[in-house]
């Protein structure tokens, strides 16, 4: 069942609470103060509990645990989770023809249902508590879950009305016809589960959208309030193709500009293939941008991420879908991020960079500048009164984190999805010592292994067959 709504006050104390805030405070012995669902006070734990503990419903000493914000995912595919292992070791043309979109062709609202949340639980158990969802069929479906789970998401349908390769049902969509989904999606779920669920725009990517498309898009996600999501930038053959089709001298993000599309409601995933000039158009417009690392080093090439931050572009995290990275874990991400990014300084400069994106850089990435990127950080992305209670509890005592010299260095490089033991999430808990809450692992499993395979066989997707010796 739903995580209940109360209005209960919980104090959790003894923990080092890395708060994110401007000032990048730690309280090394801290407490918090849970009103609702909104962080009613924060500090050392002597002086919390000095104030609140009488007036406290719940009192929880962490032991030294770590808290803080929850992560923002700000690109993952939820409809892909039934997928994953299906595209590995591919080209992402023959990922998207010849995989992936028989397989989200052939989806059912069912589908979407159970493969949300199967994701969300993976999200829930690497400590997200927000995502951006990149754009699945079954809007509804992804809501539904979503309420169910207790996270927090951004949710955006898969738009296209033009291009090569589509599946037949998708391939007579009109522009129009696109816009009018959305807003009527956006009236149906839009602050929907007590305001945790939001409903944005989408654009699959620029090589199947119109310019009718595009700009109508623009406009109306202005005029409604909320963000657009779009795949920009993935590939070269991307770029080349519209050079050669839209008349301008580089590629995706040159011509969007020209169009008027680059502004700051515009979630950019990936963002690979870009020059200098591209990216000023990107900090000067206010575009953020999700940097996917996994999905990135597997078929797509080295984001020049340090470039970006260094123009003020606002870069955060994304894990992709599973059948593009496999693990849809933050803590993975992070941890790839910096050293991808380290290496990163080899193609530019000839040399590694150890100091490229160090390790507080990063825990920003997947926090306070998720919640940038997802338009929320006025309520989420670091701890501080007033803001949404979304935070995660490690416990740094496993073999894989101990011993801690450096709280920030160590929840980046160290980390791993078992340290983190708790969820919480709008101020209810979501998962406690590792148990999710909301939904029964074990029946959601089950039920994907059935769905998965019937819906591989319905697209006629067959994987290549492993020779086993028993």
């Amino acid at each position: 069942m739903a995580a209940s709504k109360s209005n209960s006050v919980t104090v959790l104390h003894n923990a080092v609470i890395v708060t994110m805030d401007t000032e990048g405070r730690v309280f090394q012995n801290g407490g918090i103060v849970i009103e609702g669902d909104k962080i009613k006070a924060i500090g050392q734990s002597s002086d919390i509990l000095n104030r609140f503990a009488s007036r406290a419903q719940q009192s929880i000493d962490l032991h030294g645990q770590f808290l803080l914000p929850g992560f923002i995912n700000t690109h993952v595919h939820t409809s892909q989770q039934l997928g994953r292992g299906i595209a590995d070791d591919v080209d992402l043309m023959t990922w998207l023809h010849d995989r992936i979109w028989p397989y989200e062709s052939h989806m059912t609202e069912e589908d979407s249902y159970i493969s949300t949340l199967l994701c969300g639980i993976e999200l829930i158990h690497s400590g997200v508590t927000c995502f951006a969802e990149a754009g699945g069929q079954y809007v509804s479906e992804m809501a539904r879950a979503v309420e169910l789970l207790g996270l927090r998401a951004c949710l955006t349908e898969s738009i296209m009305d033009s291009g090569d390769g589509l599946p037949a049902s998708w391939s007579t969509r009109t522009a129009k016809q696109c816009i009018e989904s959305q807003k009527e999606l956006y009236k149906k779920h839009h602050n929907a589960a007590d305001g945790r669920i939001r409903i944005w725009f989408g654009i699959r990517q620029i090589m199947n959208a119109t310019d009718q498309l595009l700009i109508e898009t623009r406009n109306t996600s202005k005029e409604m309030n909320t963000g657009i999501h779009m795949h920009i930038a993935e590939i070269p053959y991307e770029n080349q193709l519209v050079v050669d089709t839209r008349n301008i001298d580089h590629g995706t993000v040159t011509y969007l500009e020209k169009l008027g599309f680059l502004q700051d409601n515009l979630l950019s995933a990936h963002t690979v293939w870009v020059n200098d000039d591209e990216i000023g158009f990107l900090s000067k417009a206010g575009v953020k941008v999700s940097h996917c690392p996994a999905s990135a080093m597997r078929m797509l090439g080295f984001a020049p991420v340090n470039k970006m931050l260094q123009a003020g572009v606002c870069v955060s995290l994304g894990t992709d879908g599973a059948p593009s990275n496999n693990r849809m874990s933050m803590v993975d991400e992070m941890y790839l991020a910096s050293l991808i990014n380290k290496v990163c300084e080899v193609v530019s400069k000839g040399t590694t960079d150890p100091t490229a994106l160090p390790a507080e850089v990063v825990l920003k990435l997947a926090t306070i500048n998720g919640a940038k990127t997802v338009l929320w950080d006025n309520e989420i992305g670091s701890l501080e009164v007033g803001k949404k209670a979304d935070m995660v509890i490690v416990d740094t005592s496993l073999w894989t984190m101990a011993p801690v010299h450096d709280c920030i260095s160590n929840l980046v490089y160290s980390m791993r999805s078992e340290n983190i033991v708790s969820v919480i999430c709008n101020g209810q808990w979501i998962m406690k010592d590792r148990k999710i809450l909301t939904v029964d692992e074990g029946e959601v499993i089950s039920k994907s292994k059935h769905a998965s395979a019937q819906l591989l066989e319905r697209a006629g997707i067959s994987l290549p067959k492993r020779v086993c010796y028993l």
